[in-house]
């Protein structure tokens, strides 16, 4: 028999379909959310148990970038005489787009592979087909508790980053060219404003929820056993990511026009 080949529209059609499944399952998280109907310890296990396994690698990218930020714009800054703009560019950079960025990619590759990983075992060992069979919401038990987490998550981790990026600068302008304290942190009070650090941490909220979205139902369409698994937590995050790119360029235009 030969095989069938793929319509014309079959791409679009996948794409669709991929997307009406996210919205219907947050429609479903978001009814849960409403009415309350979910566990807050389980939200709160959840939230510590993705923040810590994401923290280290949050606070380690979010160091070197500001490190490489500051090396290349310090010496250039100081033999323009332009070294009051140093740490404002540091600032500016991680605050605005980097710190939430870096941190929901990061976030994506430890975090949301660790949803998709572990829901796509429930499914092939079927435990989601037992909860479902006992008349159990999987998604009221095992995605709505992940993705508030992932909500809170997210942001908190960016506050680290923004800091240790902030303060990953500093150092380096001051072992690059001897930068004084004053002239690096005035220059950071002056550039950022206060809506500057929060309109970031509504990206970074928006980036929690997408991973976790994601991962979520990625984990729901595992199927062959561990190979299986394996795909769908590789598609997850190559998912997640693209997506953190994409809503990133959009509410960056949208934030900060």
């Amino acid at each position: 028999m030969a095989p069938r080949r793929a319509g014309p529209f079959s791409g679009v059609n996948r794409f669709f379909e991929y997307a009406g499944g996210l919205a219907t399952m947050f429609g479903e998280v978001c009814r849960n959310v409403v009415t309350l109907n979910f566990r807050p310890v389980e939200v709160i296990r959840q939230a510590y148990f993705l923040g810590v396994e994401s923290w280290t690698i949050v606070v380690l990218t979010s160091l070197f970038t500001g490190l490489v930020i500051s090396l290349e714009a310090a010496s250039q800054a100081v033999s323009y005489g332009l070294s009051q703009f140093v740490g404002g560019s540091v600032a500016f950079g991680e605050v605005r787009e980097l710190g939430p960025m870096l941190t929901g990619i990061v976030f994506a590759g430890r975090a949301g592979a660790a949803i998709t990983a572990s829901l796509g075992s429930m499914v092939v060992t079927e435990q989601v087909e037992a909860l479902q069979s006992m008349g159990v919401s999987a998604v009221k038990v095992l995605v709505t508790p992940r993705l508030l987490a992932s909500l809170i998550t997210v942001p908190m981790l960016t506050v680290f980053a923004d800091i240790v990026g902030v303060y990953g600068g500093y150092y380096m302008a001051w072992l690059r060219v001897h930068m004084s304290p004053y002239t690096y942190w005035h220059s950071v009070q002056t550039t950022i404003i206060f809506s500057d650090f929060y309109k970031g941490l509504e990206k970074a909220a928006v980036f929690g929820v997408l991973v976790a979205l994601v991962a979520g139902y990625e984990g729901f369409r595992a199927e062959g056993g561990a190979e299986g698994v394996g795909r769908v937590t590789t598609h997850a995050v190559v998912t997640g990511i693209i997506l953190i790119f994409v809503f990133n360029f959009a509410l960056s235009f949208v934030l900060f026009p």
